[in-house]
């Protein structure tokens, strides 16, 4: 029996940015719809429009994210990922930033510049299970 697994989901949309391309590309990438995301609108620092997305999905629909996220990443990144997993964790919780750029282009890629955040939730309940867990689901898309 696979673990219960949540994934959250949050980008941020610059008034520059085409927040259909952002829809199209979690449709095609990862076959999430326009109506599960929340969305918020904020005002920048310079009173510029910023759109908040947000969505937290659940179960199977989590587990499909994962898979399809570990099998694009290139195996570098996962390695990278793997390497500073102490970095990259709160208690059962697995931070990831990946390039809203590359995800426009169909691709995953880490990175810390306009990234889509994104937040794996899996119980854990020894830590010192966590870095077997998490390098379990980075290696092969479930835990």
């Amino acid at each position: 029996m696979e673990k219960r697994l949540e994934v959250d989901i949050q980008v941020i949309i610059h008034a520059t940015e085409d927040l259909e391309k952002i829809f199209a590309a979690f449709k095609e990438t990862f076959d999430m719809g326009k109506e599960e995301f929340s969305k918020q609108d904020l005002m920048g620092h310079f009173e510029n429009p910023i759109i908040l997305l947000h969505s937290k999905i659940k179960k199977k629909k989590a587990q499909f994210f994962v898979k399809k996220l570990v099998t694009l990443m290139p195996r570098e990144q996962i390695s990278t990922i793997i390497e500073d997993l102490e970095n990259r964790y709160d208690d059962s919780t697995l931070y990831l930033r990946i390039s809203k750029q590359s995800l426009v282009k169909g691709q995953i890629s880490l990175s810390d510049k306009e990234p889509v955040k994104i937040k794996i939730f899996t119980p854990i309940y020894k830590q010192a299970d966590t870095e077997e867990t998490f390098t379990t689901l980075l290696t092969q898309g479930t835990i």
